[in-house]
This record gives structure tokens, sequence and C-alpha cells, in this order.
């Protein structure tokens, strides 16, 4: 599936953001570690920490950290000339983490950087702490111990988290990305985890699936057939008297901009028409049944499903509905099962199936750039928008535009 770019790139650099969730214990989201480039390419330069907040700085500048990183706090990993240039200060003390690399020497100069940071409100971080960790000048002075835990045995694990564990920082677990990893973490005494853990389903009957959330994917199946049938989408909706009236508070409210008040799914239909009524539909489920789930989980479906239609408009993909394939490809961590039960009953583009079960198929492509532009993927960004080829200004571009759009849905009562 390829498509002639619309555009040609502009001239200057290509702003790419991604970044990932850092969770309490009980999985609530305090804040992102983000990730930046300047154009999709590789390189070490690119991966510096200096060139890392400069883009930050730069890409905040225009879209506002905020929308970054959700209004949490932001992780921002920093150069020793960046602390002594004090660039971290131009973003906001409330929300800004100074992360120190583990190659940063603790010279006086830069435990003075460090200190004017803390009375100045920032929050620090050590990355990669190891057992006899040379920046020990720093300890009095951080808010988080950052510790890999693919690079750290269990025992050493341990050991590290019995040496901080009586400091009043907080011991942050990183690159946790099964729930084995998960479990020794806090076995071990960490309170924070950095990683994508929890979007990957355990074993289906440790987890009951609530009755609102059987009620959504009922719904979802009467919303994903060719011809809709509203005594039985009405009746679906009438079962959980909270998914209806959350229904009716999103489509009234300011975000989908209506000017007269929506009473019944009926009257929904006539102002809305079937696609837009789909498209409230599956917002409100999504919504509804994440509840208690980590608030990451639904803001990333939401980019997901908003990107990937902004993309499908540009290659003029017209035929599959990939705002469903966004919001379907988080499901399985939603709802707690195999993605294989997600999505059976469900009435879908065969090739939506073969994309989100297999990676194969002619939508594989545009799956795939959107888990690689989520991930901070950029060599792998790179070569999807030359298969595809998309501009790649625009796919920069429609990434922040569909992290801005999920936050004012995410955020509407």
């Amino acid at each position: 599936m390829k498509a002639n770019p619309s555009t040609q790139c502009a001239e200057g650099a290509v702003h790419y953001a991604a970044r990932q969730p850092i969770l309490t214990a009980n999985q609530k989201v305090i804040g992102y570690k983000l990730l930046f480039r300047q154009d999709g390419k590789p390189g070490p330069d690119q991966d510096s920490p200096q060139a890392q907040i400069s883009a930050l700085i730069d890409l905040s500048s225009l879209v506002g950290l905020n929308t970054l990183c959700d209004q949490r706090l932001a992780f921002i990993s920093c150069s020793r000339q960046a602390l002594l240039d004090k660039h971290i200060t131009l973003l906001p003390a409330e929300r800004a983490v100074a992360e120190i690399p583990l190659n940063i020497v603790p010279s006086p100069e830069v435990v003075d950087a460090c200190l004017q940071l803390k009375q100045a409100g920032y929050r620090i971080a050590l990355e990669n702490v190891t057992s006899g960790d040379p920046r020990e000048p720093l300890f009095g002075l951080c808010d988080f111990f950052k510790v890999n835990v693919h690079h750290v045995a269990s025992p050493h694990l341990q050991a590290i988290a019995a040496l901080h564990r009586g400091r009043r920082s907080r011991l942050l677990a990183d690159k946790v990305e099964s729930w084995d990893d998960f479990q020794s973490a806090r076995a071990a005494g960490f309170q924070y985890f950095q990683g994508y853990f929890f979007r990957k389903p355990e074993i289906l009957h440790t987890h009951p699936v609530a009755s609102n959330r059987i009620i959504g994917m009922q719904l979802l199946q009467t919303i994903t057939k060719a011809e809709l049938d509203w005594q039985e989408i009405e009746n679906v909706i009438r079962r959980d008297a909270a998914l209806y009236y959350r229904l009716l508070r999103y489509l009234n409210s300011a975000a989908f901009g209506l000017s007269h008040e929506i009473r019944s799914v009926r009257q929904a239909l006539t102002i809305l028409g079937e696609n837009e009524f789909r498209r409230w539909c599956r917002l409100a489920i999504l919504l509804d049944v994440a509840q208690n789930r980590p608030s990451d989980l639904v803001l990333s479906a939401l980019i997901r499903a908003q990107f990937a239609e902004l993309v499908g408009k540009q290659l003029r993909v017209s035929d599959t509905d990939l705002f469903l394939l966004g919001i379907l490809s988080l499901m399985d961590a939603v709802l707690e099962m195999p993605m294989g039960l997600v999505l059976d009953g469900l009435h879908l583009n065969p090739n939506i199936n073969t994309a989100l079960l297999e990676h194969q198929g002619p939508l594989a492509p545009i799956y795939d750039l959107i888990l690689a532009v989520e991930a901070g993927a950029w060599g792998a960004t790179v070569r999807l928008c030359e298969y595809l080829r998309l501009d790649e200004e625009f796919v920069a571009q429609a990434s922040l535009e569909a992290m801005a759009w999920a936050q004012s849905i995410n955020r509407n009562p």
C-alpha cells in the first residue's frame, strides 16, 4: 500500500516525540520518560542527552510540555553541559525531572549545578544506578534512583534497593517489559516502574472481565456490523445505565461541538449520521471499559486511533476504518485478554484482523508505523515512511496533533 506524498519536506528540522510511562505499583501513571529526535535518522549525536534536551526545549515551545507529558512529570536525560548551562530551567520546575546518566562525573561543578536545580524546585533522577555507583556525591540530592532491571541480576537488584531504601528518594525500576520484571522489582522494594509491562495481558483466567466491559464489547460488536440495528444497540446500552449516561455526556460535551442537546440514541444518529455515530460509540466504549486501568492505556489508544486516521487520509485509505484499528490495538490490555478473544465476534475488515493478530497484510506497514512512532524507534519510522511514501514532516506533525486531540478527549468529563 503506497501513496504519493502530497507535500514536500519543508526546510528545517522534523520533530519527533515519543514517551514511556512511569507508574506506581498499582499502575497509576505519574510521569513519562520523553524521547526526541529532530529527524528520523538514527545517529549517536541525536541520541545524546545534549541533543535530547535541545530537541525537547525546541518542541515544547511549539506544542507545550503539558501536551508532551499529559500534565504529569517529564523525565528528561541531561548531559553534563546541559546541567552546567541550566537548560532544563527553561521548563517548568513542577513538571521537569533532570535525569543524570551514568557517564557524568560528579565534579564540584556538577554537584553545584544539581544543588541549584534542587533549590529552584526541580527534581533529579540518577539513571542506571549500579552497585558501587560513582555518583555517590549526588545521592543526597536525588528524588529518584533508576535501575535497569535487565542489566542487574535479582540478588544485586535487592542489594541496590536495600542500599537506597532508607533515603527520602524513590526507587524506579527501568526497562520493565514483562510481568516477571514487575514482580521482581516490586518484591525488591521498588515504588515506580518504567516500561510497557501492563500492555501485555497475562493468563486470562486470573482476570475476570467486569460486566461493564462485557457490555462495552457487545456494543462494539453491534456497531461494527455493516447495517446498524438500532433496536439492538439501544437494548445493549440500556443494560448499563452508566454507559448510557456516559455516551450522552460525551456527545453533549463541547468536544463534539453540537448545538442541541442529545437525549436518545436515535436522535444521535439523526444528527451525526452513521459514521460519526460509530466513532462516538467507540470513544465512549473505550473510556467506559478502561475504568480503573492505567490512564496511559486510554490515552495511547486514542493517540493511536487519531494518528492512524490521519495517516489513512494522507494515504487515501478510504475502505478501512483505521481509527478502529488504533482503538482495538490496545483493547487486549484494557480488557486483560488475548487479542484473538477481543476480535472474536466483531464484524471487521479482514485486513484489520490480520494486522492485529499476525502483523501481516496490507495494513501491517501502517500498524508498524503507529508502533514505531510511539516507541521512538526512529530508524524504523524512517524506513516505514519511505515504504509508504509518507512525508516525514507530516508523520511527525500528525503524531503531535494526535497527542493534543487525545488529551482533550481523555480529560473531557
